[in-house]
């Protein structure tokens, strides 16, 4: 059997650095007393995660969030179910700021996935 999922909800380090090959970035309806929605980041060990039956490595909430800042990636965003797919990372770094979270990684520069061009 594969290694335990780990759920971690509004974790208190401000700064948190994770290893992974791919996150699918999306939304929940959190709490009525909460102003905005719960973010959830969900990690994999492989790319294109929505194209796959994988279950998450890990998987981040952060609850009341108003907005996410994504810095220096290339990212896709699949409109089908509004998630946000970022590929090729060897590390991404969520720093909580409040309402806000910002989101950096280090990320392989792949050109393209087929041969379209």
């Amino acid at each position: 059997m594969a290694g335990k999922l780990k759920l971690i909800k509004n974790p208190k380090e401000e700064r948190i650095c994770v290893e992974t090959r791919s996150a699918l970035v999306s939304r929940r309806y959190g709490s009525s007393d909460d102003e905005y929605m719960t973010l959830v980041i969900k990690l994999f060990k492989l790319n294109n995660p929505h194209k796959t039956q994988e279950f998450p490595t890990a998987i981040y909430e952060f609850s009341n969030t108003e907005k996410v800042r994504i810095r220096r990636m290339n990212v896709s965003y699949y409109l089908e179910g509004n998630d946000i797919v970022i590929n090729d990372l060897k590390e991404l770094l969520i720093v909580h700021e409040g309402s806000k979270i910002i989101l950096k990684g280090y990320q392989l520069e792949v050109e393209s996935r087929t041969n379209v061009f």
